[in-house]
């Protein structure tokens, strides 16, 4: 069974690899579109890569990344993982773990995200997440982002969750995964509620730091945390 927890120890090496961003407006659904017309170019293991926690006031932003077998059926309700419950995101995760070629995990904690700022961390856990997959990716299909420190060809989808199956893997690869580890903060810090918000911002959330302060999990720079925090939270 591929291993989710896979984490590489540096950056991959800057390159001069160029980046494409396109949307396909005329694709509805989520598919293999992308992934059969790299195939017809030769391309063999294509990566979906995506985030999650971006937009948390807690906890890391952790990326996945996931190469799909072609010879294997997609599991059933495959989508971003935004979209699904979370019963089903952990059913399909289930599945994709035992018929994907290989998935990896990476993730940036709050600390250095505080340092390096929210974009620079989720960059930095999409390039551990790429950097632990074995056999390693051909070609990167990823959400939204360029990875310009990437050394392999790629595109970057906007909204490559909804129409990417590769994506939507990595997606929910990635939620379930960081899902499972708030949930499992829960008990450490236990005034927080980490268990049902999984980090985000919330009433209840920002309630809780004013009462007991900040966590050792929070993200000091980020507002409604600290009061001299500068980064505001993203809705992604």
């Amino acid at each position: 069974m591929p291993d989710a927890r896979r984490h590489g120890s540096e950056y991959i090496a800057e390159s001069v690899v160029g980046v494409s961003l396109f949307a396909e407006p005329a694709i509805e659904g989520c598919g293999l579109i992308f992934e059969k017309q790299l195939r017809a170019e030769g391309f063999t293991l294509i990566a979906g890569v995506d985030e999650v926690g971006r937009g948390c006031i807690a906890g890391p932003v952790v990326a996945a990344a996931c190469i799909l077998d072609p010879d294997q059926p997609l599991p059933d309700g495959i989508d971003d993982s935004k979209k699904l419950d979370a019963e089903m995101r952990e059913t399909i995760a289930e599945q994709l773990k035992k018929v994907c070629v290989t998935y990896a995990i990476g993730q940036v904690e709050a600390d250095e995200i505080d340092r390096i700022n929210i974009l620079e961390a989720t960059k930095k856990a999409m390039l551990l997440a790429i950097a632990s997959l074995a056999p390693a990716a051909e070609y990167l299909l990823i959400d939204a982002l360029r990875l310009k420190q990437a050394t392999i060809p790629q595109k970057a989808i906007i909204k490559g969750d909804s129409i990417s199956a590769s994506i939507a893997a990595a997606s929910i690869l990635a939620k379930t995964y960081r899902d499972a580890l708030m949930t499992s903060y829960d008990a450490q810090f236990p005034h927080y509620g980490f268990a049902g918000h999984k980090g985000y911002g919330c009433a209840t959330h920002y309630s809780a730091i004013r009462e007991h302060g900040a966590s050792e999990l929070h993200r000091k720079s980020f507002k409604g945390v600290c009061e001299d925090a500068a980064q505001t939270p993203t809705l992604f």
